[in-house]
Parts: C-alpha cells; structure tokens; sequence
C-alpha cells in the first residue's frame, strides 16, 4: 500500500515576483529547496493565503540568498507581489516509508527571513 504525503511546505512566503510574460513555473530561492528537499522542476501546490487561489506548477531554483518567491507563466494572474503564499510538494511512500515518516517545514517571516523549520505540524486545538 503507498500514501500520497506532504514531504515538503513553505509555509506563508512572500510573492517577490509576478511575471506573466515567462514560460510558467515558480522561482524559489535555491537555498530553500535545499533546506525543504523541493527539487527543481517538482510539482507544488500553491495556496494563496490572501486571496484563496490553489493552483498546480512547478519549480524552479532561484539564486542562493535571494529570497526570490516569482510566480511565473499564466499562475501570475493568481498572485501578486506581496501575497503570502503556503507552497507545498506531496510524495508517495510504502508502508515502511511512513513508519519514520516526516514531512520538511520551512517556516516564513515577514520580508521572506526563514523563521524556523521543523519535522511536523503543530497540533490545532479546539
């Protein structure tokens, strides 16, 4: 049996970038792919903390320290610079993958600093 899981998130980054006119995808800051295991050309889910658009592209690795978060191609009707955004890569795994099964959380700040990061989600309370 294999389960489709969260493997990596960004959560709540900034918008740096929206370009229209390029040829689609989703520029990361190429530190941040190291640290979260996103790995260029990866499909993400990007979910649009300020206006509620999901949408499906791909990755690709932006220079090292930039703090670059450009959403490209056609994806740039659903995000503006500023934006927050929560970017996420799902994975499958067997069985015995999940026994130590962690997914990879890079925590944002304001003004695209990484905060933290962590191996789980915090519980939500009631």
């Amino acid at each position: 049996m294999h389960a489709i899981m969260l493997k990596a998130k960004l959560h709540r980054a900034e918008v740096t970038h929206a370009v229209l006119d390029y040829e689609g995808s989703c520029a990361i800051d190429g530190e941040w792919l190291d640290l979260s295991g996103i790995r260029e050309y990866e499909q993400i889910q990007i979910y649009n903390v300020d206006n509620g658009e999901r949408f499906t592209t791909y990755a690709i690795r932006g220079e090292e320290g930039s703090k670059i978060i450009s959403v490209n191609g056609a994806a740039a009707h659903k995000a503006k610079v500023g934006d927050r955004l929560i970017i996420c890569a799902y994975a499958h795994y067997s069985e015995a993958e999940l026994a130590n099964f962690k997914p990879r959380v890079l925590y944002m700040a304001p003004g695209n600093e990484l905060s933290h990061t962590s191996n789980a989600i915090p519980v939500q309370v009631a």
